[in-house]
């Protein structure tokens, strides 16, 4: 026979992370009052899914999808 643990201890709730929030300068540019969108969109999921840029490719978190960048 194995030993017998000792059930752990809670020491109250533990505090959740607020979510991260996203500024919008981030994935749209504003000139002149008409905004065009910095990054692609994912050719797989659609409009709205923006692909995430590396050093070597681009990739969607959704899905994905990988495109690799031209050296």
């Amino acid at each position: 026979m194995g030993k017998k643990r000792k059930p752990k201890e809670r020491k109250g709730k533990m505090k959740r992370k607020p979510k991260k929030q996203y500024k919008l300068n981030k994935f749209y540019e504003i000139k002149e009052g008409k905004i065009s969108r910095k990054s692609k969109f994912c050719p797989k999921c659609g409009d709205g899914t923006f692909l995430a840029e590396h050093k070597d490719r681009v990739y969607c978190g959704k899905c994905g999808y990988t495109e690799m960048k031209k050296r």
